[in-house]
């Protein structure tokens, strides 16, 4: 065996007739790896970067110092909500200096002319009064001449055109809210409102500690249900004195709450309504709400 021959054998070389076919396509090769490349900008990334324009939308521009929205300036003048606005100027039916205006948002001047459904209105600064009402006064207008209505009560105190939050009538004493803001009226008369009233009742007889219980998991009163979130004796008087706390402000619900369990009601006072009390206000009295207490009571 020559050199050649044990060569071939140690390097383990196939016989030529066993070698692969050579024309079988080989592997292709994977391409070097690139540097990032620049990003031309093409015709539909400039399109996607334009601002769509809804309709009805006011191009932004900066708001001078006396402007405020056409919406709001319609519900100070006391005719209807912002949300009420917004559908009126929608509709066409709001014109400014002459000119309908469609456009939500619409800045306008205390100098600029309103035309709301034909009318010409005069915006009024919100105000907000705390009554501590007295016997014999009454929120309805239709109980004729034998009681007084309350807002005799509060007669001077502003020049604007006001009205109660809920109704009293004329057994019920406390506090009651006036103002001529229609968003917080509506805000505080919804069914589902959240702000606390407290009330204290005067029953014919002393509560049973039994219907006591009863009436703090709630009752149901004309086919709904009454949340009552406390309800306890008045501490150092009598079992007939009640403290009730709950979110409506309809005195009709107080006293139906302990008619259902066979009390007649004979006095209702509301001492406390979403926070606000009937310290140093004596009976009869009113005041004008701080800022703070604004605050709070649009944050409820």
């Amino acid at each position: 065996m020559n050199n050649k021959e044990g060569n071939n054998k140690r390097s383990g070389a196939r016989p030529a007739g066993s070698r692969p076919n050579s024309n079988k396509p080989k592997p292709a090769m994977q391409k070097r790896a690139q540097g990032p490349k620049k990003a031309k900008p093409t015709a539909k990334i400039e399109e996607a970067n334009k601002v769509v324009k809804k309709p009805n939308q006011v191009a932004k521009r900066l708001k001078e110092k006396d402007e405020i929205r056409l919406n709001k300036y319609i519900s100070n003048s006391g005719v209807c909500s912002r949300r009420d606005a917004d559908i009126y100027i929608q509709s066409g039916n709001v014109k400014v200096n002459g000119v309908p205006v469609t456009e939500m948002g619409y800045l306008v001047k205390p100098t600029d002319v309103v035309n709301f459904d034909g009318k010409v209105l005069t915006p009024e600064k919100k105000v907000y009064i705390l009554l501590n009402k007295p016997k014999n006064f009454t929120t309805a207008l239709d109980e004729g001449q034998e009681y007084r209505n309350v807002l005799e009560l509060v007669k001077g105190s502003t020049t604007a055109k006001i009205g109660p939050i809920g109704r009293m009538d004329k057994n019920t004493t406390g506090l009651l809210l006036f103002t001529n803001d229609t968003d917080m009226i509506r805000k505080f008369t919804l069914p589902n409102q959240k702000s606390s009233k407290i009330y204290q009742v005067s029953l014919d007889k002393n509560l049973k500690f039994e219907d006591l219980e009863k009436i703090n998991k709630g009752v149901v009163i004309d086919g709904h249900r009454v949340f009552v979130e406390d309800v306890s004796y008045i501490e150092n008087e009598a079992k007939s004195e009640v403290g009730l706390k709950l979110r409506s402000a309809n005195v009709k619900v107080v006293r139906s709450i302990f008619e259902q369990f066979s009390y007649d009601v004979l006095r209702i006072d509301r001492v406390s309504f979403a926070g606000l009390t009937k310290k140093n206000l004596p009976r009869g009295n009113w005041r004008l709400l701080t800022d703070q207490e604004i605050i709070n009571l649009k944050n409820v």
